[in-house]
């Protein structure tokens, strides 16, 4: 039996024909049938970081001494109303409500009786201990301090301003103008 003769082009058609009809079968046999589940949408909303917490201890004229959490940023005067608000007695003069609060400061709200001692024994700067607050105090009675003028007064405050409140008397080397001499100095009349 002899087979017909078939041209060249004929021949190259089917192969075409034939190579087309493979790819289509291949890719039907290689097809994932399994059905995908629709995409959950994202959801791309931050959530807030938890407020971290400071503990302070306030002590002196208030209703309810001791130690108290509260989140990170708050003021003296909210450690104040957690502590059930001052006495009558309290001079809150002496007390800068305004001053951010610390993790581990003790704040003291003296009664008017110390304020009136404190102020005759001449340390109208320094509160009852003797000590001017380096995370409360102002311009005016860091300008006090010996060693500290106005100028470098205000840098502490930018300082405290920029990096928080101060977490040793130590971290004062790191204000620009303050060297190891006036830290020195400063060591017995400051604290936190």
């Amino acid at each position: 039996m002899q087979l017909p003769e078939i041209s060249r082009r004929r021949a190259l058609a089917y192969v075409l024909a034939l190579l087309a009809v493979l790819s289509l079968a291949g890719r039907m046999a290689f097809r994932d049938e399994s059905p995908q589940p629709a995409a959950a949408p994202l959801n791309l909303s931050a959530e807030p970081a938890p407020a971290r917490k400071v503990v302070v201890h306030v002590v002196g004229q208030v209703s309810r001494p001791g130690l108290y959490s509260l989140p990170e940023g708050s003021r003296v005067d909210d450690a104040l109303s957690k502590a059930g608000g001052a006495k009558p007695r309290a001079a809150l003069a002496l007390v800068n409500l305004a001053a951010p609060v610390a993790d581990g400061q003790q704040i003291v709200v003296p009664s008017r009786r110390e304020a009136a001692q404190a102020l005759a024994g001449g340390s109208s700067a320094a509160g009852v201990s003797g000590r001017v607050h380096l995370n409360s105090a102002t311009l005016e009675q860091l300008d006090e301090l010996p060693g500290i003028g106005p100028v470098t007064a205000q840098k502490i405050l930018d300082y405290r301003t920029e990096h928080g409140a101060f977490g040793s008397v130590e971290e004062l080397d790191a204000v620009p103008g303050i060297g190891p001499a006036t830290l020195a100095e400063l060591q017995d009349l400051v604290d936190l």
